[in-house]
């Protein structure tokens, strides 16, 4: 990968942890997974970056193209993906997702937020796909 691209991404999660830590200072914990989706992208959107919710990711299996219910969250500038949650911990599960999610989208970066935390600094993961 460019390092052009590299900096691009390392620029965009810096906006995506100060967008979410803007959203969850304004709503706190203990709301939806989907409350806290659809304000991170409007905030997002309205710091000038391209967003896409809920992107479909279908899987090859044996050379088949299969669509099994795969979604990213929130994909920023087609470059960075951000799998949300809101739970009590995250837990290993909840990063082997985010890798698979990294691997299925030949993505290299990706940002595993979870809002159900008193501080956001406390509930983000960042996760390089060594591709």
């Amino acid at each position: 990968m460019e390092l052009d691209a590299e900096k691009r991404e390392n620029k965009i999660s810096a906006v995506v942890l100060d967008a979410a830590i803007a959203v969850h200072n304004a709503l706190g914990p203990g709301l939806l997974e989907k409350a806290y989706e659809a304000c991170l992208a409007f905030e997002l959107t309205s710091r000038g970056l391209a967003v896409q919710t809920q992107v479909p990711l279908p899987i090859t299996y044996r050379g088949v193209l299969l669509d099994v219910a795969y979604r990213i969250d929130l994909l920023v500038e087609d470059l960075v993906v951000i799998e949300l949650k809101a739970v009590d911990k995250l837990a290993p599960l909840h990063e082997a997702q985010l890798i698979s999610y990294l691997k299925l989208s030949n993505k290299k970066l990706g940002l595993l937020i979870n809002f159900h935390v008193v501080r956001l600094k406390d509930g983000y993961k960042r996760i390089v796909n060594g591709l």
